[in-house]
C-alpha cells in the first residue's frame, strides 16, 4: 500500500492544532505533525504576499487522499489551500505500515451472544 506525506499550511497554530486532530480523529491521517514559524513569501491576485504560518506535514494512505483533501478543503479558512502530496518512496516499513492501519475504519466490534 502506497503512503503519502501532505504538506498544509495554515494561518496560525490553533487553525493547524484543529485540522490536525479533526484529520487523525476522523482516520484520514495517521499522524500530522505541526512546525510553527514558517514564513510563506507567495504570489496572490496579482500581489507578492507574505504571511506567518504553520505547515502540517500530513501522513496517510495513498487510497484515503480524496477524501483526506475534501475534508481538509472543508476545515480550511483559506480560499486556495495548499495542499501537495508526495508519495513516500521509503521508510521504516513498520512505520509506514502503522500509517496504512490508522487510516482504515475499524470494523464494528463483534458483540457476544450468551
Amino acid at each position: 500500500m502506497k503512503t503519502l506525506l501532505i504538506h498544509c499550511t495554515c494561518p496560525d497554530r490553533d487553525q493547524a492544532e484543529r485540522i490536525a486532530r479533526a484529520l487523525v480523529e476522523e482516520r484520514l491521517a495517521a499522524c500530522v505533525s505541526l512546525l510553527p514559524g514558517l514564513r510563506s513569501v507567495y504570489r496572490w491576485q496579482g500581489a507578492v504576499e507574505s504571511a506567518d504560518e504553520t505547515l502540517l506535514l500530513i501522513k496517510t494512505a495513498a487510497d484515503r487522499f480524496d477524501d483526506l483533501q475534501a475534508r481538509l478543503r472543508a476545515l480550511h479558512p483559506y480560499e486556495l489551500p495548499e495542499i501537495v502530496a508526495v508519495e513516500i518512496a521509503a521508510g521504516l516499513p513498520p512505520y509506514l505500515d502503522w500509517i496504512v492501519e490508522e487510516t482504515r475504519t475499524p470494523a464494528p466490534s463483534q458483540g457476544h451472544t450468551a
